[in-house]
């Protein structure tokens, strides 16, 4: 199986080094200086981690063979893979793989059908479902113990109790609460971020 752990953004200095947007919960797995890493485009790699080192609070690489600006920079916007064990799994039970999430069936606690995760976005305070209901629109659920009460990764579904407003016809012209204003769940749930 293959995750997105990160996608390369620009040049930084003139020794080869590229700032990283990281994509993986497990940078210091994932990303460690002698992980080979697939690419997308494939033609751009293999590329294997020379050196890593965070720099005013931004994760920056340098690969071998890369070794000056104009090569860094051609690496603009790559997004690098890796390749995992289908069978490896979060060690925290309430932890899941993007790959795990995607596609199950939301209901409510009572049954009513919500509709299909197609994303999951990462945000800095939470992640959120994004969720695409039976007539196309999309809903975003936060993925937080009070609100998604269940993973049933054998069903294929996830079992929400949903707060007035958040699914219902009001909630598409209501705009969503920024992080931090009252009544936001204050404990969040971790997906493992894989892809773009």
């Amino acid at each position: 199986m293959q995750l997105v752990v990160a996608r390369i953004g620009r040049a930084h200095g003139i020794k080869g080094e590229v700032t990283v947007e990281v994509r993986t919960d497990e940078p210091e797995l994932r990303l460690a200086p002698g992980a080979v890493l697939l690419t997308d485009p494939a033609s751009a790699g293999p590329l294997t981690i020379e050196t890593g080192r965070v720099h005013s609070g931004r994760l920056l690489l340098r690969f071998e063979g890369v070794r000056d600006r104009n090569a860094a920079e051609a690496l603009r916007n790559i997004l690098l893979i890796a390749e995992v064990d289908p069978e490896e799994l979060p060690e925290d039970e309430d932890e899941y793989y993007d790959h795990q999430l995607v596609d199950l069936d939301v209901v409510t606690k009572d049954g009513v059908e919500v509709g299909r995760i197609t994303e999951i976005s990462h945000l800095p305070s939470q992640d959120l479902f994004i969720v695409e209901r039976p007539d196309g629109s999309e809903v975003m659920i936060p993925f937080v113990e009070e609100i998604v009460t269940e993973i049933d990764l054998k069903e294929q579904r996830a079992v929400i109790d949903p707060p007035p407003g958040l699914i219902d016809d009001r909630a598409e012209t209501a705009s969503p609460r920024e992080p931090g204003e009252p009544g936001e769940p204050s404990e969040s749930r971790e997906s493992k971020d894989e892809h773009a």
